[in-house]
């Protein structure tokens, strides 16, 4: 009885929290080949895009067939020339808030106001041209917070702990939530300072300093432009593997990845095709993208936008196939790497039958995985105590996971090269 009632309050609770945003848009279903131009012309697609015209049969049959012809050749969809202008920027951290919900409006005009009278601390930011563009130059800037992990005492003495310049530097990838504002994840990177291990803070394309001015939330990264939402997780794993080859640039030698929501597939992807990113910490999962789209109550709008156009979950899985994690499950089963999947009991987003088939599927192919349920949903889980629950699981995951690492491959002269090498070996 009180499970029941428990359960009842929690969707109840997660309703509330996935409805109080107001500025959600319904936009029509587009096919976006456009945003996939270069990839179709290599795999020899032209042809079939352009007899699609005004045709949706067409242009449904042409946009699975590049979707197959992505998961196919996804080394070339997701390789990359390596940037030349990384660099370091300071500046004051900006909210970038993507509701406007008076409480954020309110932190939003405090920080801003800090921000003139020059009380705000400036932080370091990686940025870099990604290799993926887009019309957006604002999005094709990349923006990573960077959180060096400092010199420190040992716990208990007074000694300083060797964690900089010893022969294993570490460093962890975190990629937030769809909508996730700067400020997301912060605390996690925080966090793994003080286990020694540093961390940077990715914002994922079409996110907060790389969010078009044209748009109030982040709904290029996932809308009903089908070809644009693949475009944009073909970008966000092209950028993690750009800030692993800065990361070795500057002496780090073992990678991990945290992602959160719509960050978890992105680095699933991302840890499928380079072997560097050996912990992986996925904090809510699910095996299909369109899945989601379909049944998620963050994507009840997007879904509108489907049902108007006649289509159906069986289309939608198809024609997101290019960024499921269940299209490269196998080329990620066959890497070495430590992983954390994290779903919640109540979710409505990523429901958990979704996230029990990742770890069924992880189970099949012998991947060397810990599971964590968290008694609340998908929302619920950045509320009080529910945070602090999760951040327990990913911090003394990540800590582990790092230290009973095993020796692997160096990747030190040119990470992304040696990621390759190994997995054909594999």
């Amino acid at each position: 009885m009180l499970k029941k009632l428990y359960g009842r309050w929690m969707h109840a609770w997660e309703e509330a929290l996935t409805t109080r945003d107001e500025n959600r848009v319904v936009r029509p279903v587009e096919w976006g080949f456009d945003w996939l131009d270069d990839f179709i012309d290599a795999a020899g697609l032209r042809a079939v895009v352009e007899r699609a015209g005004r045709d949706p049969e067409i242009a449904e049959a042409a946009m699975i067939a590049v979707n197959e012809a992505v998961v196919r050749n996804s080394e070339a969809f997701f390789g990359y020339e390596r940037p030349e202008d990384f660099r370091l920027e300071e500046r004051a951290p900006q909210l970038f808030p993507t509701n406007v919900r008076p409480e954020t409006l309110r932190r939003d005009a405090h920080l801003k106001r800090m921000m003139a009278e020059e009380k705000l601390k400036k932080a370091q930011f990686l940025r870099f041209t990604s290799p993926v563009r887009t019309p957006y130059p604002e999005n094709d800037l990349v923006n990573a917070r960077w959180y060096p992990a400092p010199d420190h005492r040992a716990p208990g003495t007074g000694h300083r702990a060797p964690q900089v310049g010893t022969k294993q530097r570490r460093a962890m990838i975190v990629m937030p939530q769809w909508n996730a504002d700067a400020f997301s994840h912060n605390v996690l990177c925080s966090l793994f300072n003080r286990f020694g291990i540093s961390a940077l803070r990715l914002s994922k394309p079409f996110h907060d300093i790389r969010r078009p001015a044209e748009i109030e939330r982040s709904d290029y990264a996932v809308s009903a432009n089908i070809g644009r939402t693949i475009a944009a997780g073909r970008q966000a794993v092209v950028d993690v593997r750009c800030c692993l080859d800065w990361l070795e640039s500057q002496g780090y030698e073992e990678f991990g990845i945290l992602g959160t929501s719509l960050g978890s597939c992105y680095a699933f992807i991302a840890s499928a095709h380079d072997a560097r990113l050996r912990v992986n910490a996925f904090n809510h999962a699910s095996m299909a993208f369109g899945d989601v789209v379909w049944t998620g109550q963050s994507t009840r709008h997007i879904r509108t936008a489907f049902v108007q156009a006649e289509m159906t979950t069986e289309l939608l899985y198809r024609l997101f196939s290019a960024i499921s994690p269940v299209s490269y499950m196998e080329r990620f089963a066959e890497l070495s790497k430590r992983v954390l999947v994290i779903h919640a009991k109540y979710d409505l987003t990523f429901l958990p039958e979704y996230s029990e088939q990742v770890l069924e599927s992880f189970t099949k192919h012998g991947v060397d995985f810990v599971s964590r349920v968290l008694p609340c949903g998908h929302y619920t889980t950045g509320e009080f105590p529910y945070k602090f629950i999760d951040g327990w699981y990913l911090g003394s995951f990540v800590y582990s996971a790092f230290k009973n690492l095993q020796p692997g491959p160096r990747t030190t002269e040119d990470g992304a090269e040696a990621a390759r090498a190994e997995m054909v070996e594999r």
